[in-house]
Formats: structure tokens, C-alpha cells, sequence
């Protein structure tokens, strides 16, 4: 049986609360690309993620589409339709690998958050990271041409380079469609950027990823993206 303890949302729960809470789940699988939610699902459920990996697709009112954001082992995504049930669902949700997914039903999503504060507090802290993060996004999107959101979008992808202090690295290359689906922009924007950022050695290619090899000067275009756009 699941433990919904294992899952740092509900690690607050009490033992007896886990056994009778965990009960009450159930877990699907599904293959690489497979459809895990649609576009106005009527459903109101949680999601949290066993194992493997989803990518999140937002659609909005002019109908184009944009990559939010990806959740992995341990990450739950649906909150917000379990807790505000008015309205379906306006996000496609796929999984990127084979991943085990396990449902939390909405009443008993609930019904843990009115037993248990501390669940409920860490959900606000979930939320507060994630309206923090959707903030900076649309501040981009408002105050910054599409280079700048380029520059930003890639260091929020990267991670620390093994040996190498002053690089990170997105592993694996990140591909320059999704790069521009990420930022609401074209993909030749994306290519052409990218290629002049090569040929000044702020990044390179590798057979590993795609390494931010000058971060000082990334963060500097991005600083004097900002000092424009406020101006």
C-alpha cells in the first residue's frame, strides 16, 4: 500500500492518520507521452507523483499554449482544482517517462486538510513557492523582449556543474522548441540567440547537455534586460 507519509506534502500526518488515509488512494501508471490529464477534465483530484516525470501544458484564453512547468518523483500537481472546484481543468498534463501516479480523491484531500493543520500549512508553502515562481514568470513576460526571457528561462533550468564552480548545466540539452513554448516565443528566436550565445562562449554544447559556461556574463545581460525594461 502507499504511504502518503513518504510524500513531503503529507509528511505531517501521524501514523494512524497514514494507514487510514493511504487506504483510500489509488495508483495508475502510464507510458512515455501517455495522456495522464486533458484539457477540461471535469475531475477535481490530487496528484502526487511515485515515480517518473509529467510535463504540465497551460492553456490560455487566446488558445495558444505554454509549457509550465514539470513535476518529478515526490511532486504533486492538481491542487488548485481540489480546492477550488469551480471551474475544469485548463492545464494538459503528459507524462515525459513511464511514471506512477497516485490519486488523492478531492473530499479526501479535504477532509486531511481539516484533519491535519500541518498538511494544510505546507500545502500554503507549496502554493506561496509556486505564486512567487508565476509571479517572476509574468514580470518577464510583461518587461522583458524574448532574449532576456531566454537568458532566465535557462539558468531556472540548470543545475551546478561537477567540478567546475563557476558553470551550470542542463542536462539533458533542453530542445529550442520547448525552450520557446517556455518563453511564448518562436523557435528561430530561440536558435538564433542561442547560436550567437555559442559563438561568444557564454554556452556551450556537449554531449551531456547544453553548459552555461559564463555565468557572470548571463547574469549581466539578464541584470541589464531589467534596468531597460524598468526604464
Amino acid at each position: 500500500m502507499v504511504s502518503l507519509k513518504s510524500f513531503s506534502l503529507f509528511a505531517a500526518l501521524t501514523d494512524e492518520q497514514d494507514k487510514r488515509f493511504s487506504a483510500m488512494v489509488r495508483t495508475n501508471d502510464y507510458g512515455e507521452n501517455e495522456l495522464v490529464l486533458d484539457f477540461d477534465d471535469a475531475s477535481h483530484n490530487l496528484f502526487l507523483i511515485q515515480s517518473g516525470r509529467v510535463r504540465v501544458i497551460l492553456r490560455i484564453a487566446t488558445g495558444r499554449e505554454v509549457i509550465l512547468g514539470e513535476f518529478a518523483d515526490g511532486e504533486f500537481f492538481g491542487e488548485m482544482a481540489a480546492i477550488d472546484s469551480s471551474t475544469t481543468r485548463s492545464a494538459n498534463v503528459t507524462a515525459m517517462t513511464r511514471t506512477r501516479v497516485v490519486t488523492v480523491p478531492q473530499s479526501l484531500f479535504l477532509s486531511i486538510l481539516r484533519d491535519s493543520p500541518d498538511v494544510a500549512l505546507q500545502l500554503m508553502r507549496s502554493m506561496a513557492i509556486l505564486i512567487r515562481s508565476l509571479n517572476t514568470r509574468l514580470a518577464e513576460h510583461a518587461f522583458l523582449p524574448a532574449k532576456y526571457r531566454l537568458y532566465s528561462e535557462l539558468i531556472r533550468l540548470s543545475k551546478p556543474r561537477k567540478g567546475h564552480d563557476q558553470q551550470r548545466i542542463i542536462s539533458p540539452p533542453p530542445i529550442q522548441l520547448e525552450l520557446a513554448e517556455r518563453i511564448g516565443c518562436r523557435r528561430e528566436v530561440v536558435s538564433r540567440e542561442i547560436a550567437k550565445m555559442e559563438r561568444e562562449n557564454v554556452v556551450e554544447r556537449s554531449r551531456g547537455g547544453l553548459i552555461l559556461a559564463d555565468m557572470n556574463e548571463l547574469n549581466r545581460r539578464l541584470s541589464e534586460g531589467w534596468n531597460a525594461g524598468s526604464e
